[in-house]
């Protein structure tokens, strides 16, 4: 009989475990020579570079993480269509959840390893900035009906959790939750903030917005965990402070690291490995019980995170 892997983590967490999940696949993808597109970032080398990717997957597994993350992020609609790229929406996104269950497969952890969706309400950055085009930013009535459309095509591509990325904007993270929570499937949110001028916690893509306001305008009904991702080490703690006055569920981290450069998406002068390790055991006693990494922290992270525990 074969047990659901997101079933084993869910009373890993009941039980106050901790769970490992992965690092970054783009930047991973980058750092190991992928093709990388100047409009959709990583999206691309789901279909140029397939066993690159399915490798990253199978390496995160290997290094300890228990759920692998679909290389979706940037496969949505918002980010496609204004890169010509929209006519390959549903094959990139159905081919990418079938190369991160692949890995598990290969790897022989079906029962132990979850596959996530990747969801996120990114649109095209500004060119040579990590800002978004908010001329690029579509009608809500647009952003809506993709948002359903991407949940849906995972759901019927086989991930057993759906996880939300970077939201930030409650204009687009409200409808994009929704149509995650709404495909039944557990839904996990990461949060996007940075420091703002006033050296607190604001919403990265809306910094007119505290991070406690963008926490209350994004409500977590029908969320299985909530946490902060993407964001820089010393802006995790007081930001998860600020969630956990207002969500009692499972908390997650997984921070990005170094520093922004083009071309591309790259990330430069990255965390070390120990570092890493040591933000993560005191985010951990701070109550985070899933742990991660995002954009310019790989596998070596991972898994001395893993070998930490």
């Amino acid at each position: 009989m074969t047990t659901s892997p997101l079933e084993a983590i869910e009373r890993c967490l009941e039980a106050g475990k901790i769970i490992v999940i992965d690092g970054a696949t783009g930047t991973e993808l980058e750092r190991r020579g992928a093709t990388m597109n100047d409009a959709a970032w990583c999206a691309m080398a789901t279909l140029t570079d397939p066993a690159l990717l399915r490798r990253v997957h199978e390496d995160y597994i290997r290094a300890g993480a228990r759920v692998i993350t679909a290389n979706t992020f940037s496969t949505n609609r918002n980010m496609l269509e204004p890169g010509g790229l929209g006519s390959r929406f549903e094959e990139l996104n159905r081919r990418a959840v079938e190369l991160a269950r692949e890995a598990r497969e290969r790897t022989d952890t079906v029962e132990r390893v979850a596959v996530a969706g990747s969801m996120s309400h990114q649109v095209p950055i500004v060119k040579g900035a990590d800002q978004r085009d908010v001329h690029a930013v579509p009608p809500p009535d647009v952003a809506e009906a993709n948002f359903y459309e991407m949940a849906e095509l995972l759901a019927a591509s086989g991930v057993d959790l759906i996880l939300m990325e970077m939201m930030s904007d409650p204009e687009l993270a409200n409808p994009a939750i929704a149509a995650a929570v709404a495909t039944g499937l557990p839904v996990w949110v990461g949060f996007l903030a940075r420091t703002g001028e006033s050296g607190t916690p604001v919403a990265y893509v809306r910094p007119e917005l505290s991070a406690a306001e963008m926490f209350d305008r994004i409500p977590l009904d029908g969320v299985r965990v909530a946490g902060v991702m993407h964001s820089k080490v010393n802006t995790i703690a007081p930001t998860i402070e600020l969630l956990k006055a207002r969500w009692a569920g499972p908390l997650m981290v997984y921070p990005d690291s170094g520093y922004f450069k083009m071309p591309h998406w790259q990330f430069v002068d990255i965390l070390p490995v120990g570092d890493f390790v040591a933000y993560s055991r005191q985010w951990i006693e701070a109550g985070v019980q899933v742990v991660g990494g995002c954009c310019g922290l790989g596998v070596k992270h991972i898994e001395a995170l893993t070998a930490s525990l």
